[in-house]
């Protein structure tokens, strides 16, 4: 144990990914053994995951996915546990081969998890191996959310986006990093925005792919075609794409029944997410012609890890937290929260759920410092983009990086 961790009082110990065989035996007796309704009525996707889609991703599932490759990727990545606030925290922890490399905390979302991440590790941590400059190289620590694929579930009620920020203000501190940054998206997203607006000691800015402030009450002018269009495309989001946001935000517990129990549900549940994405997954399985890293196998690997780890009601629970009525009542009570202190750079990605418009995040924003719209990539952007996603975050931190940023003592 170093330093560092005698410090923090709070060991970091080592993690390795070991699912028994009878797990992935009791896997594949349930998806040979699963109910399926009868087909969708209609021709698109407005009745929920189409069955062509779903019977496709099971064929697949069962017969030619294998997991132990996954495992064997995670496992050849530096991976630990830490016991933060009660909960041990499962992370990532990847070096640069490069002097000065700049830490970086990154933030994974639902319904992903550190997978959808690991594609963007090396293009962030060895950047001339990418076509990019060693000095712009990323130490990376990659944490699993609270009730998300490796790290614990709570067993007690708080842990909103606040409480993770500060778990992973702590993490940082515990392993030594006096100044970072931090990047999200999707409930990463919301996780970093909170993180620049408590902004703790050694954060040097954040970065992030969704506006979450759009979906808190925010009220943002529409008086160019753009910001009409991104207005739009939220009421639609809202009017027929906001079912699973609304269920896991008041009855998360329901849900996770189905998904604990069949992972066909679990699948399509997981799968139900935005537009954009599920076109692309649905492609990949149905016509074999996946997007960017969308590839059959790596979004296996995410749905595998929900199933294997048990987290589909432990995750659902985090939207309660955040977004539910509890959560709400507090938010209206309380005072606005303070306004982000840090830089921030901000990257749309035009399969978003929305594209945000700049003057909407200068107005999220009065430090914004970094905004670019990029011309493929959707909500998993580091997974589906991930060399395009690494440039964007290089750009949006080379400002801070001088003087260059201090390693840890090992």
């Amino acid at each position: 144990m170093t330093a560092v961790q005698q410090q923090a009082g709070s060991a970091i110990r080592p993690f390795r990914v070991d699912v028994p065989e009878e797990a992935l035996t009791d896997l594949r007796r349930r998806l040979a053994a699963t109910r399926w309704p009868s087909p969708e009525l209609v021709a698109d996707r407005s009745q929920g995951v189409q069955s062509a889609t779903m019977q496709a991703l099971a064929r697949h599932w069962a017969g030619e996915y294998d997991w132990r490759r996954c495992e064997a990727r995670l496992n050849a990545l530096p991976q630990f546990v830490t016991e933060i606030d009660g909960v041990d925290v499962h992370f990532l922890h990847v070096r640069s081969p490069h002097p000065d490399a700049m830490p970086l905390v990154m933030t994974h979302g639902w319904p992903g998890s550190v997978v959808e991440l690991l594609d963007a590790v090396d293009p962030l941590t060895d950047p001339p191996a990418h076509g990019g400059r060693a000095e712009d190289a990323f130490g990376l620590v990659l944490p699993s959310l609270p009730g998300y694929g490796f790290s614990a579930e709570p067993r007690e009620l708080g842990w909103d986006v606040g409480r993770v920020a500060r778990a992973w203000a702590e993490l940082m501190r515990r392993l030594g990093y006096d100044r970072y940054v931090a990047q999200g998206g999707d409930v990463g997203a919301g996780v970093t925005d909170v993180m620049g607006r408590q902004a703790p000691e050694g954060l040097l800015g954040i970065h992030v792919n969704l506006l979450v402030t759009a979906l808190g009450g925010l009220q943002f002018p529409t008086d160019t075609e753009e910001e009409r269009a991104a207005a739009a495309a939220i009421a639609t989001f809202q009017a027929s794409g906001f079912s699973y946001f609304l269920q896991m935000a008041t009855r998360p517990q329901t849900i996770g029944y189905a998904q604990l129990d069949s992972p066909v549900a679990l699948a399509a549940w997981l799968l139900d997410h935005d537009t954009d994405s599920y076109e692309k997954i649905a492609r990949a399985f149905v016509d074999g012609e996946p997007s960017g890293n969308l590839t059959r196998d790596n979004v296996l690997d995410n749905i595998t890890l929900y199933w294997l780890t048990g987290t589909g009601a432990s995750a659902a629970r985090s939207y309660w937290e955040n977004y539910g009525p509890v959560a709400a009542a507090a938010a209206a009570a309380g005072p606005p929260p303070p306004d982000v202190a840090v830089p921030v750079g901000f990257t749309t990605f035009p399969g978003e759920i929305w594209r945000t418009p700049r003057s909407w995040a200068e107005l999220s924003y009065a430090t914004l410092g970094y905004f670019n719209e990029v011309d493929r990539g959707g909500h998993f952007a580091a997974w589906e983009e991930p060399e395009l996603f690494a440039s964007e975050i290089r750009a949006a931190f080379r400002p801070l990086r001088t003087p260059p940023i201090p390693q840890p003592r090992r």
